[in-house]
């Protein structure tokens, strides 16, 4: 028997937002269908929150529509639309008590008491506070409190519940038990729900579908078995639970080269020798005697997880993260193999060679032999290098010569952090100017949607002479 689809229930069209000049999201769109269970996921910053405070309609988008039931609903207030929200902060009622609080909604509506008293105590019930109906919203603890309001949201049926990391102020016990407890409210209503997380668990246990942002924008959208097991990219690989992402290249179709090795896969279409990145989850890895393995490499680390043990083995300059159901002892050396189905190719995050700057020289020193040149109104000096005023020039700089500065210093001073992924070596980093994105390596973690200040090392820099004043005139 065919599925029916289910009707489109709220729908964002090429939504644009900014703050303060900062583009928070960069011309969104995004579908959302009754009676589902959606979660919106990414890390801080990445617009998640401004996502659902749109559709709450509490952000007005500088451009794009909102779309609620076939019907554009741009400016209508949120005390209009038919959707409750529970904030990250709980926003109670603090002279009310826990009944009066979650019954507040629906004594606004008039509804009879005893109706009331059924519904309240029902869902009280239904998030574990049963027998707290009297208790000051002052005398709760900060998950408690959570829950009423939970219980404020659900309580009036509408038909959207909007959800902002209602989770975060309870304990990991709790916080699992109600996981399960709202997809089973969410199935019981059929109503639709849209949650945002940061909690990739939560997102994979709950949801009918995952939303990953970053960076403002929608990087994947599917089940959570389809951006666990088919990551578009490097972040969602990275974001969505652990994994091994490799730098590798595509030889041919259905042949991949990492860490010198050629393997099989099942990806076709990227190409003759083609750089990508490469994702193999560590539970996808089998642990086998030296001689048959594909990859070789020594135990370093074991960690006992429960399910299974952690590894971490080292091949060449390369970690690698292995969960298996049997454990090596450190310092041995194993062979590990993994069917073609499990190896995954994607395009790179940002597919360049190095960080080319084309720029005029502005300013010569030939006594102290160096030279300046504008970058983003910024005035950049180079030492060890001399070229005419005028000149034109092609700067080269491999990955390794870029790194983040001290506070005040730098080449380039407000740079926001795009993504940090860990490549088994070391941090791949990108990160994003006034006018253009830059990538860069670092042995440290940095933290995504921060600025930082951006230096240059020139010592490791090609310069190209793309035509001199000298060339000129003779």
């Amino acid at each position: 028997m065919e599925q029916t689809q289910k009707k489109v229930i709220v729908s964002l069209k090429d939504i644009f937002v900014r703050f303060d000049g900062e583009v928070i999201l960069n011309h969104i769109n995004l579908d959302i269908h009754e009676k589902e269970f959606v979660t919106i996921l990414g890390p801080s910053g990445c617009g998640k929150t401004t996502t659902l405070r749109i559709i709450g309609g509490f952000v007005e988008p500088e451009s794009g529509d909102v779309i609620f039931d076939g019907e554009r609903i741009n400016g209508l207030p949120p005390h209009k639309r038919h959707v409750n929200t529970v904030f990250q902060k709980y926003s109670l009622f603090p002279h009310l008590n826990v009944y009066d609080n979650v019954a507040f909604g629906l004594k606004l509506k008039k509804l009879p008491k005893d109706e009331i008293k059924k519904k309240v105590t029902k869902m009280l019930a239904t998030v574990d506070l049963k027998g707290y109906e009297k208790r000051s919203i002052q005398k709760l603890s900060g998950g408690q409190q959570q829950r009423v309001a939970i219980a404020r949201a659900l309580v009036c049926d509408p038909d959207i519940i909007l959800l902002d990391e209602p989770l975060g102020a309870l304990d990991l016990k709790l916080r699992k038990s109600m996981q399960l407890e709202l997809k089973e409210i969410q199935q019981q209503t059929e109503k639709t729900f849209i949650y945002v997380t940061h909690d990739q668990e939560e997102a994979l246990t709950m949801s009918d579908r995952v939303v990953v942002m970053n960076n403002g924008v929608i990087e994947q959208t599917g089940t959570p078995e389809e951006v666990y097991n088919e990551p578009v990219n490097a972040f969602v690989a990275d974001f969505i639970g652990e994994a091994n992402i490799l730098n590798g290249t595509m030889i041919d179709d259905c042949r991949i080269r990492i860490l010198g090795k050629e393997l099989e896969c099942v990806d076709k279409g990227f190409g003759k020798n083609t750089p990508v990145d490469v994702v193999i989850r560590p539970e996808d890895i089998i642990i086998v005697p030296e001689e048959n393995g594909q990859l070789i490499g020594t135990v370093e680390s074991v960690t006992f997880k429960g399910v299974h043990y952690e590894m971490s083995i080292r091949v060449g300059k390369c970690e690698i993260l292995v969960h298996s159901t049997r454990s090596a002892e450190p310092g041995k050396t194993v062979g590990m193999r993994v069917i073609p189905f499990n190896i995954q190719i994607m395009n790179k995050l940002l597919p360049i060679e190095d960080n080319t700057i084309e720029t005029t020289v502005s300013y010569s020193s030939p006594d102290d032999n160096s030279f300046e040149f504008e970058l983003e109104d910024e005035t950049v000096t180079v030492e060890g290098h001399c070229y005419p005023e005028g000149s034109r020039l092609k700067i080269h700089l491999p990955f390794d010569a870029l790194s983040i500065a001290g506070e005040g210093e730098g080449d380039l001073k407000d740079v926001y952090i795009e993504s940090v992924v860990y490549k088994g070596e070391h941090n791949e980093i990108i990160l994003e100017s006034d006018s253009r994105k830059w990538l860069m390596l670092s042995d440290t973690d940095e933290q995504v949607a921060t600025y930082v200040p951006l230096w240059f090392d020139f010592s490791k820099a090609v310069f190209e002479v793309l035509d001199s004043p000298e060339t000129e005139e003779g």
